[in-house]
């Protein structure tokens, strides 16, 4: 494709109008976060557009997902990616292009605001700032008018590089997710929710329910080690005190926390580095007054304050995490005490409304 001069005359700057976001694979049933935050832009009247540089997970979507109109990019490297977007806004009045994550999202919006001549900038999640290199993730970071990370541990990736980010958490919906009486019977259910890849540590909690009597585990999601999941379950003679029930929409979340005891986060560092950032799970079992036994690893203890809202665990550790699990199935006044303490943390720190809030000014403040 040539670039936009090429094709429509040369753009002038523009510094009214909404923000042009640029996400990665869409829609993405994990990816609660993206949503969210697209929807304050656009009920705060600050979205002009939204492209996406592949597809996601079509047959999986979330509540209000259909209200973005959200357009597929063509296959392509960033600059090419990036002169479609200019040439689709070129007759669209935008104040800026914000890349959602800083891989090939924030390329594509840096590219497309070179064409429009309007500021750039984007926002860090998690692997996506492992993506690309210290080299680039400086360079990038420093021509972009605001650079947003979501919690801390990813945070580290820019400090180290010299360019700290402005730290915004993710929020969590505290009506959808609200708190329900928990099932308190003779087998403690405890639930884990998440991709079955490394990062999140199942097979660590597997090897920990071995440990355990008198506690039956959900798990909600799916992914290339569920059959290796359930093969080590066998092995391990769990029968049925394991269940792994494949995905869940958004709509059919609240109910799962609602049939649990505990939540469980049992996140690791993979092999290749890759780590969780602030999990849903963690804030979503939180809002529903649950106590949540995870690793602390990642930004999971900006959260989950160790002996407060939950507790917090070395990550890998089975025996630590069966001996926590095994605190909480014999202390039911700990289990609602902790439940409790994170219902108000979550309405406190990260209520959904106000974290979209904080959202919307920084980028307003940002491409003002």
């Amino acid at each position: 494709m040539s670039n936009t001069s090429e094709l429509r005359g040369s753009p002038q700057p523009r510094r009214t109008g909404g923000i042009a976001v640029v996400v990665s694979g869409w829609p993405r049933l994990s990816e609660t976060f993206a949503l969210n935050e697209l929807l304050a832009l656009r009920k705060a009247g600050m979205l002009a557009a939204v492209f996406a540089t592949k597809t996601g997970d079509s047959a999986w979507v979330q509540p209000h997902s259909d209200e973005l109109a959200v357009q597929i990019l063509a296959d392509g490297d960033a600059e090419r990616q990036g002169a479609e977007v200019a040439q689709r806004l070129f007759d669209i009045h935008v104040m800026a292009v914000h890349g959602y994550f800083a891989h090939q999202p924030a390329a594509v919006a840096q590219v497309a605001a070179r064409h429009l001549r309007v500021p750039f900038g984007f926002s860090v999640h998690a692997v996506d700032a492992r993506k690309v290199t210290a080299r680039v993730l400086a360079s990038r970071a420093r021509s972009a008018s605001t650079v947003v990370a979501c919690n801390p541990d990813v945070a580290v990736a820019l400090n180290d590089v010299g360019c700290p980010p402005t730290l915004l958490p993710h929020g969590v919906d505290v009506d959808r997710f609200c708190v329900a009486d928990p099932p308190d019977g003779p087998v403690l259910q405890l639930l884990a929710v998440g991709r079955l890849v490394e990062k999140k540590g199942f097979e660590v909690l597997v090897q920990a329910m071995a440990q355990l009597t008198g506690v039956h585990l959900k798990v909600v999601g799916d992914g290339p080690l569920r059959a290796a999941l359930q093969a080590q379950a066998e092995a391990l003679a769990l029968g049925d005190r394991v269940q792994f029930v494949g995905r869940k929409t958004h709509d059919e979340l609240p109910a799962q926390y609602a049939a649990a005891d505990m939540v469980i986060v049992p996140s690791v560092v993979d092999r290749t580095g890759d780590r969780d950032g602030l999990p849903n799970v963690v804030l979503e079992g939180m809002a529903c007054a649950r106590p949540i036994v995870g690793s602390d690893v990642a930004a999971i203890s900006t959260a989950v304050v160790d002996g407060i809202t939950g507790v917090l665990v070395p990550p890998g550790d089975v025996a630590a995490l069966s001996e926590a699990i095994r605190l909480l199935t014999r202390n039911r006044s700990l289990r609602h005490a902790l439940g409790a303490a994170g219902r108000r943390r979550a309405e406190s720190q990260f209520d959904l409304d106000q974290c979209g809030l904080r959202f919307c000014n920084e980028l307003e403040r940002a491409y003002a």
